[in-house]
């Protein structure tokens, strides 16, 4: 019987004691049973849920690495995916841009 990897650090060593699974790495307990927890959510600069396929616009000025063109206020965006990151979380399709990551805090739903 092969057990799923810790969830926390994604050690292949878990082990079962009675209904929980448990990591000796790193010490965390977790129930399989369980509904898998939530996925990765994203809010813009306003506390709106962000989804892949939405547009948003820029709230302030954003400067391009490689470029001297910055985004400008207002510009709109699509998401097309969310990446679970610490700096940049949207993978956008920039009219005008091209292909970009943003920071989700200087965007709003459109």
């Amino acid at each position: 019987m092969s057990l799923p990897p810790c969830p926390s650090c994604q050690s292949e060593y878990t082990y079962q004691d009675q209904n929980l699974l448990i990591c000796p790495e790193c010490a965390y307990e977790w129930n399989p049973d369980e509904v898998a927890e939530a996925a990765f959510t994203v809010q813009d600069a306003n506390g709106n849920l962000l989804a892949e396929g939405d547009t948003v616009t820029c709230i302030k000025d954003l400067k391009v690495k490689g470029s001297s063109q910055p985004i400008k206020i207002g510009t709109k965006a699509r998401i097309r995916r969310i990446v679970e990151a610490k700096d940049h979380q949207l993978d956008c399709k920039v009219d005008g841009a091209g292909e970009i990551m943003i920071t989700a805090k200087f965007v709003k739903k459109a």
